[in-house]
């Protein structure tokens, strides 16, 4: 039986071999991002539902989210993974140049003339 060290040495060898993208993929972090877009949104003019992070991985709510940044102008690539794989970040795009995530918020914001603080939705 291997040891612990050995097992992560392992591990550590077999993420070496992985890109960036492929390794953002396993860290996932994309659903929670996709549920707290879906509650921004919601929260800036009711575009879509509100979506726990749970939900997000468990049910195909992507096509929703991704028709609400539609309404506001962004052109968004949702990566949810599921409860076995993590998804890779999000994609934004603001006429066809792709733009972070923070920048598509503020887009949206500006579209619609809801200004929100910062810390007035989750995450």
């Amino acid at each position: 039986m291997a040891t612990r060290e050995e097992n992560l040495k392992k591990i550590n060898a077999e993420l070496e071999k992985m890109s960036d993208e492929e390794l953002e993929g396993v860290a996932g972090g994309s659903a929670s991002e996709s549920a707290s877009d879906s509650r921004f949104l919601n929260s800036l003019g009711g575009f879509c539902d509100r979506y726990g992070t749970f939900r997000m991985q468990t049910q195909d709510h992507d096509y929703e989210i991704r028709d609400a940044w539609k309404r506001v102008g962004v052109d968004a690539t949702i990566h949810t993974g599921n409860l076995f794989t993590g998804g890779s970040n999000n994609v934004y795009k603001i006429d066809g140049k792709t733009v972070s995530r923070v920048e598509a918020i503020n887009h949206a914001m500006e579209v619609t003339g809801h200004y929100m603080e910062w810390n007035s939705w989750e995450w």
